[in-house]
């Protein structure tokens, strides 16, 4: 259990973070990360030793991540505008804050997939391949959305929406 501990510990702040920005709520980031060890614990004998634990963590986390969304979209779960008020920094300026907002703004008009992605090569730093195994797709498929999730987001920042795609006849 030592060598599992040991394993894991280094990986807590990055689950932490990319639960923070699927749920930008602090106490389900942090019930999320916890239910994420815990199946990770409880499948470990199931865990392909050679493979990447960081990215197996990840889909454990995602996957965790969209059945509670599933669940909620039953239920009618709404996170509000307050989740976004402990997002400021110590010290950080009011205008800094807005910008925060605009960015978490424009993450939220991104598809799941897309904000997925963006956030594991962007925030956690994952490599294509990394970020392929977590979302189960093809390497290809992986540098297209990211093409376009990062695209709609500079749509997004630079006029304060998300393009809309059309269906052409």
């Amino acid at each position: 259990m030592d060598e599992i501990a040991s394993l894991l510990e280094p990986q807590i702040p990055a689950l932490r973070r990319y639960a923070w920005a699927l749920l930008r709520d602090r106490e389900a980031a942090d019930d999320l990360v916890q239910d994420t060890l815990e199946r990770a614990i409880s499948r470990w004998g199931q865990r392909r030793h050679e493979g990447d634990l960081r990215a197996w963590l990840f889909t454990i986390q995602r996957n965790l991540f969209l059945n509670g969304v599933r669940q909620r979209r039953t239920r009618g779960l709404q996170v509000g505008e307050e989740a976004l008020n402990d997002v400021q920094a110590p010290g950080a300026s009011p205008e800094s804050h807005v910008g925060l907002r605009d960015v978490l703004a424009g993450l939220d008009a991104l598809s799941e997939e897309q904000r997925s992605l963006l956030l594991l090569v962007g925030v956690e730093d994952l490599s294509y391949e990394q970020a392929a195994k977590v979302l189960g797709i093809p390497l290809g498929t992986v540098m297209s959305r990211l093409s376009r999730a990062r695209a709609r987001l500079r749509e997004f920042m630079e006029n304060g929406r998300s393009t809309a795609l059309r269906r052409v006849k």
